[in-house]
């Protein structure tokens, strides 16, 4: 069983930042591409950002200038630091590790408001 274990969600004010992360198994964080999704109420789940073992980062356009994807190799975690957050960024976020199979996290709820 492959277990992928979120933390840092919470509450925000519109204009503030969180920083999400995600640890996986060494195996899976040194082989998979590693990325958050999100899903808010009523909606798909979407992707927000991506990461390669190689380097390469790909992101959703409306997250674009103000997220950022990055790897912490000592941890073999992922992290998703999100600045400038807005109303519409609420949603419940998920780590996923995508490579012969799809992994997910539990989710962790990411709520902007004033």
């Amino acid at each position: 069983q492959v277990q992928l274990v979120e933390s840092g969600g919470g509450l925000v004010q519109p204009g503030g930042s969180l920083r999400l992360s995600c640890e996986a198994p060494r195996i899976i964080f040194s082989l998979y591409t590693m990325g958050w999704f999100r899903q808010a109420p009523g909606n798909q789940r979407h992707l927000v950002a991506q990461l390669t073992r190689d380097g390469y980062t790909n992101y959703a356009d409306s997250v674009k200038g103000r997220f950022t994807i990055s790897r912490d190799n000592a941890k073999s975690a992922v992290v998703l630091q999100m600045n400038n957050l807005k109303p519409e960024d609420t949603a419940v976020y998920y780590c996923n590790a995508h490579g012969p199979m799809d992994y997910w996290g539990q989710g962790t709820q990411v709520t902007v408001s004033s």
